[in-house]
């Protein structure tokens, strides 16, 4: 914090395309007194010799304490869900001015930061101002979810799938509490979840079952109907209150799944689901899924699992021995047929009662898992995952 609160205003500002700011600057224009005293700009860390602080002194050191820049707050973040730690106070995060301009610097050159939501206020005319207005009125609590403008984009199956257009400010908020979720929840997150994830996507999944999944026979698919629409907010807010002991986020949280949306200038209630196109939506659900991750992980595949290797295949030793001897006795043409008999069957044996393997991998709301064993046990591994989905 060398320079004072116009060096870094200025330093933040270069690094993230030059903002441009009315006003101010950002640190002396959010000072104010705990108990409503004024003090003039620049005149908070001073004090006579023998006299205790100010509270604007106090809460200006504070600020200046707490105010970290994003890279520094969000490896701590992650370095608490790596341990398995608890989270407190998330909340006094979404005062530091450096994760919006770290959110803004993500968003603004999506095409969707020109789309209007319920209000005309998008991207265009971004000001520090603006990011200062956000955290006054967090730290007030009193800032409110506008209702998203729902509209509807094409599926592939002919339907359509609702979309809800956040407004800007909702939008730069959501982007920065999205960020600090992941910092936290990605450590602990599944292996075999791709949907949604850095570094992750549809083609790591791909790559992963074309790689690893060798003898599969059965592939269950499975689909959650709705999911996005369906998902039980008091259990997500449950789920969450698990690991992030701070009500005030999840009062926010909490108020933005209740936000509502607004089509054909009508506003509707949301009772339940996460909007589609909200900045936090994909994180949420992958927070409320992966309950089902723990579920496949901790119970399905250790009961289906067993067996290193499968015995071989008797039919195979069979062909095996006799190519041999025919290398042996001098035939390679009798040799070369047995071998490409040989080549047509599986080397383990697929009735083998001692080997089962089961894998799995899910994408957002698509589940696959692919089972080397009988049909009996694949139907009965539907059965179990359909009633722990429904649950």
């Amino acid at each position: 914090m060398n320079g004072g609160p116009k060096v870094w205003l200025e330093r933040i500002s270069k690094t993230y395309h030059g903002i441009p700011y009315e006003g101010r600057p950002l640190r002396e224009q959010s000072a104010h007194m705990s108990r409503g005293d004024h003090v003039p700009p620049g005149s908070a860390g001073k004090r006579r010799a023998g006299q205790r602080g100010t509270g604007t002194e106090i809460l200006s050191k504070a600020r200046y304490a707490k105010l970290q820049d994003a890279t520094t707050v969000l490896s701590i973040i992650r370095n608490r869900g790596e341990r398995g730690l608890p989270l407190k106070n998330l909340y006094r995060q979404l005062y530091n001015p450096d994760l919006y301009l770290r959110a803004y610097a993500h968003l603004y050159h999506h095409d969707g930061a020109m789309t209007p939501g319920a209000t005309e206020e998008t991207a265009d005319g971004m000001t520090l101002a603006k990011i200062d207005r956000i955290i006054t009125l967090l730290r007030q609590e009193r800032y409110h979810w506008t209702p998203v403008r729902r509209t509807y984009v094409p599926k592939k199956n002919g339907k359509q799938r609702p979309l809800g257009l956040p407004t800007w400010s909702d939008k730069l908020l959501q982007e920065v509490m999205r960020s600090l979720l992941e910092a936290y929840y990605e450590p602990q997150f599944s292996d075999h979840s791709y949907g949604f994830r850095p570094n992750r996507g549809c083609h790591t999944a791909l790559n992963t079952i074309k790689h690893t999944w060798n003898g599969t026979r059965w592939f269950i698919e499975g689909d959650i109907t709705r999911c996005f629409d369906e998902i039980d907010p008091q259990l997500l807010l449950a789920i969450l209150r698990e690991r992030l002991h701070d009500n005030r986020f999840l009062r926010l949280i909490q108020h933005l799944l209740q936000a509502g949306y607004v089509e054909h200038w009508t506003y509707h209630v949301t009772p339940s689901g996460t909007p589609q196109g909200s900045g936090v939506s994909p994180i949420l659900t992958n927070i409320y899924l992966d309950k089902l991750d723990q579920f496949v992980e901790q119970t399905l595949l250790p009961s289906y699992n067993r067996g290193e290797t499968r015995q071989t295949n008797p039919a195979y030793r069979i062909i095996h021995k006799r190519m041999h001897r025919c290398k042996q006795a001098g035939q390679p043409t009798e040799a070369r047929e047995l071998r490409k008999a040989l080549q047509r069957l599986p080397q383990g044996d697929p009735h083998d009662p001692h080997y089962r393997r089961l894998r799995y991998a899910r994408y957002a709301d698509d589940i696959l898992l692919g089972f080397a064993g009988p049909k009996t046990e694949a139907e009965a591994i539907t059965r179990q995952l359909g009633s722990n989905s429904r649950s």
